[in-house]
């Protein structure tokens, strides 16, 4: 059954890292982590980097970085999904491994995202960056939570913020 729920799902997963990137200029190859989640110290406490000094109150910079992550994100996610689909029939410890995987990317994208909204002068972009690591946090993995409305109306925000609307 869960199968079956994964693959009626399926269309709106390949949809979600157009939902999610909004309006990307197709030239951006970056990987999931690169750079927009500052590192933790020893202490747990967040130690700016010097990617995260370069994105400060950058809002251009802030924006393109949103967008290659999302866009990674949802590569990222699709992938995911095809190894837990795959995992399902090598049983539950494959099936498990899967799950935690996409729980782990889930995560981390909503950190990322939540990182740039610090790093954000723009009170537009902090809050649309804010609000999407909120949303996308809630996920934790289970496709039946994506809401593609819910999904298009924080790109659409993101997108006005950075001024691509």
């Amino acid at each position: 059954m869960r199968r079956l729920a994964l693959l009626i799902s399926l269309p709106l997963l390949i949809s979600l890292p157009l939902l999610v990137a909004g309006c990307s200029d197709g030239d951006n190859k970056a990987t999931f982590a690169d750079g927009a989640a500052p590192s933790a110290g020893a202490s747990g406490s967040v130690d700016p980097s010097a990617g995260d000094k370069a994105l400060s109150g950058n809002t251009r910079a802030i924006c393109d970085q949103a967008t290659r992550t999302t866009t990674s994100f949802g590569e990222a996610y699709i992938a995911d999904l095809k190894i837990k689909i795959d995992a399902a029939s090598q049983g539950t410890a494959a099936a498990n491994e899967a799950q935690q995987k996409i729980e782990r990317d889930v995560s981390n994208f909503s950190e990322a995202l939540a990182q740039m909204g610090k790093l954000a002068d723009n009170k537009a972009l902090k809050a649309a960056l804010t609000q999407m690591s909120k949303q996308v946090k809630v996920l934790k993995g289970d496709v039946t939570k994506i809401n593609a409305d819910k999904m298009s109306d924080l790109t659409a925000t993101l997108d006005k913020a950075c001024g691509k609307s």
